[in-house]
């Protein structure tokens, strides 16, 4: 089984949204492994159109219209770019305010764009191999909530429990909703979905906007299939073996005996086992059986303090942030790092895009040119060539940077030389597992880049093991994997049923 990256759910122009469809696959190409670009199509029950509502309504159909017509080419552009690249899957979204919102994937080359009054109805006459994935289930009930009274887990193996929405995992949980649709309602969570007896697993995606799939920070599903196809990958996701991550790429593993997450088992003697690497170091690891924590590890830091001091040879992890400024222009970085007697293993970038969730964006007008941003990098043993552009942070909580992850091997001799926009650095690799160092490119608000502190590989990599026996009829466990840096993973349920 192969780890692949994905956003199940992002717009573009192609309905209501910003930036071309060619543009928002282009970015795809990039850096992820699959991809939908999700056109908004219907809303069977949009409420009356007043004259409070009337600009909704009509900018709500208006976007509708806008994909039917076009849905042939859209259809065909998405086709055309699947490839040993990036795989695509055709996808369009209904609201409804009964059933809450989904958007369907299909790996259909010729999945219709058809009109019904529920997501069951439209699974069941779309004549393709589909899935109905709810997302942004916690708004409240009859206003674009899930209805779990209507739930079918057969059309629904996936629910999206993470986007630039929020987290929808639990009532108490990290990341609230703040989006102007409203709160988390508590009836609405993840935990009460299996808390009424239904099987789904979890993916996070970004519900963005302007045609920027993966934005970081966002939400991705990490998918484990047998390959790279639209067939392997399809097949994964209906079976659940998935997971959602909020930034970082986590990789992660559960195990329950043989059988992994989405799965579900017979058995009353129980090793389960989670395994994660992360691109920062390790917070903890936890573990919930029927929603109650069973089994956690905790990583302190003086353990990673401990583990930073060592020069041995091995694997180190560097990460390069750029952005900040006042400016509302984009600005563009290139650079370039070298890794002298050491080897550069592996490039991560994490470029965000610009957000464009309003209809009255003010840049409407170049709607098409967005999110066109000169990211890209390439590298061997020993160097990587990058460049990105990056936006002013929209509030000081609010994050709008653009990182690369290094990983490095290397020991005592190790250095790391940086050249990025006229700057020059040149830092032992052993110093900057002490501190990070930051500069700016103007004297005053000024763009700037954060060479963070570095951590070894092995600060950033952790295994949970409990042993157990049955509880209930069927047990549901779940597990969660938190970074320092607030990263989490969220590991999609094994369940477990008594012999």
């Amino acid at each position: 089984m192969n780890l692949y990256w994905g956003d199940l759910h992002n717009h573009c122009g192609i309905s209501y949204g910003f930036g071309s469809l060619k543009n928002a696959l282009s970015i795809a190409e990039k850096h992820l492994d699959f991809c939908c670009i999700t056109g908004h199509a219907m809303w069977p029950d949009i409420y009356e159109k007043t004259a409070d509502t009337q600009f909704v309504v009509d900018f709500h159909r208006r976007g509708f219209q806008k994909l039917h017509d076009h849905w042939e080419e859209v259809r065909e552009t998405v086709n055309r770019y699947n490839t040993e690249n990036l795989v695509t899957f055709q996808s369009y979204e209904m609201h409804s305010s009964k059933w809450g919102d989904h958007h369907f994937v299909s790996p259909d080359a010729n999945f219709p764009l058809i009109y019904r009054s529920s997501p069951g109805e439209l699974i069941q006459d779309c004549g393709c191999s589909a899935i109905a994935v709810p997302h942004h289930i916690g708004y409240t009930p009859g206003y674009r909530g899930i209805d779990w009274d209507g739930f079918t887990p057969s059309i629904s193996p996936v629910v999206e429990v993470y986007s630039k929405h929020g987290c929808s995992m639990r009532a108490d949980g990290p990341f609230p909703y703040y989006h102007d649709m409203g709160p988390l309602d508590p009836r609405n969570t993840v935990s009460e979905g299996l808390k009424r007896g239904f099987r789904f697993s979890f993916v996070g995606s970004t519900d963005h906007h302007a045609g920027f799939p993966g934005s970081y920070g966002d939400g991705l599903a990490g998918v484990w299939a047998k390959g790279k196809t639209r067939r392997d990958l399809f097949e994964a996701i209906r079976k659940g073996h998935t997971y959602a991550v909020t930034g970082d790429r986590i990789l992660c593993q559960m195990y329950l005996n043989d059988s992994m997450m989405g799965d579900t088992i017979t058995a009353d003697k129980r090793e389960i086992t989670i395994t994660a690497r992360g691109d920062a170091p390790l917070s903890a690891i936890l573990l919930r059986k029927n929603g109650l924590l069973a089994a956690s590890k905790v990583f302190d830091s003086a353990s990673i303090a401990d583990i930073k001091t060592s020069a041995e040879k091995q694997h180190y992890i560097l990460r390069l942030e750029m952005g900040w400024s006042s400016s509302e222009e984009l600005y563009h970085w290139e650079g370039r790092l070298q890794a002298k007697n050491g080897k550069l293993l592996r490039v991560q970038p994490y470029w965000r895009g610009r957000n464009a969730l309003s209809p009255r964006y003010k840049e409407a007008d170049a709607a098409d040119h967005t999110n066109a941003l000169r990211n890209s990098f390439h590298y061997d043993n020993h160097c990587s060539d990058f460049e990105c552009d990056t936006l002013r942070n929209p509030s000081t909580l609010q994050p709008q940077t653009s990182a690369f992850v290094f990983e490095v091997q290397g020991d005592s001799n190790t250095e790391i030389i940086l050249d990025i926009n006229g700057f020059h650095h040149e830092i032992p690799l052993w110093e900057l597992l002490s501190y990070g160092f930051s500069n700016h490119v103007l004297p005053w608000h000024s763009h700037a880049y954060l060479m963070h502190t570095a951590y070894t590989a092995q600060s950033c990599s952790g295994t949970l093991v409990f042993s157990d026996m049955p509880e209930l009829e069927q047990d549901i466990y779940q597990a969660e994997v938190i970074q320092t840096n607030g990263c989490r993973a969220f590991l999609s349920p094994i369940y477990a049923r008594r012999a």
